[in-house]
């Protein structure tokens, strides 16, 4: 009886220790966050803001009470992305430096939010919608379109440092579907024509009108009313006449 289990359980410990590991492939995406020096944003690199943009600091700043600035992380966060064109981690520590917070505490707020460009960027990035609503009006057709114009693929810069190319989830737009976002402003209802001629003018310096491109104002319906096309009715309507 002994002797059997002894066998048992070395038959098991065998089968453990020949047993071959699996692992999958690591989930890639096109922002970065986890830092890794390089020679444009290293930790023995400086920033500052501008005299303009240290104006701009104060003035967020001002908004929050004492023993809440911290809450202007991320205004500050966003205006030194906005001056350097991207956030390097030199930036990352000027912000901690003036909320007089530990790094980490930056960190984790500039990994979270992907706004925060952690590599550098071009001078445009187009970040293309991709979920339900504008996948079933052509975002792949949209974004195939803008990567042929541009030959680069999703997560890469064009060589002249002008157009990114970023992949995102809903851009709160949906009604407008499909769109794409460059900058700071939207652009919808996009067709593979119009997204040639929005990347037509941003390459020779002009800047398309933001906004739908199919004709309609804002998120107005397509086409003639199809309720409350008249006038409306008055007080009393509808009320039985004995009442």
């Amino acid at each position: 009886m002994l002797s059997s289990v002894r066998s048992a359980a070395q038959r098991l410990l065998n089968g453990i220790h020949s047993r071959a590991l699996r692992t999958t492939n690591a989930v890639q995406h096109d922002s970065l966050f986890v830092h890794r020096d390089s020679p444009d944003d290293n930790q023995a690199m400086s920033f500052e803001f501008t005299e303009d943009n240290k104006k701009r600091v104060e003035a967020i700043l001002a908004i929050y009470p004492d023993g809440h600035k911290r809450a202007a992380m991320i205004p500050l966060l966003d205006l030194a992305q906005r001056q350097h064109g991207w956030l390097p981690i030199a930036a990352m520590h000027k912000v901690a430096e003036i909320l007089h917070l530990p790094n980490m505490r930056v960190y984790e707020v500039a990994t979270f939010y992907t706004m925060f460009m952690r590599k550098p960027m071009g001078k445009y990035h187009l970040q293309v919608c991709t979920t339900t609503p504008c996948w079933l009006r052509g975002s792949d057709e949209i974004l195939e379109a803008i990567m042929k114009d541009l030959n680069i693929k999703v997560g890469e810069t064009t060589k002249d440092g002008m157009f990114t190319i970023s992949e995102v989830e809903c851009l709160g737009a949906c009604v407008n579907a499909p769109m794409v976002q460059i900058n700071d402003d939207y652009y919808e209802d996009l067709t593979v024509q119009d997204t040639q001629q929005i990347l037509s003018e941003l390459k020779s310096g002009k800047k398309p009108r933001a906004g739908p491109w199919n004709g309609r104002m804002a998120a107005e319906p397509l086409g003639e009313p199809t309720s409350l096309k008249g006038e409306p009715p008055g007080p009393g309507f509808g009320v039985r006449s004995d009442l």
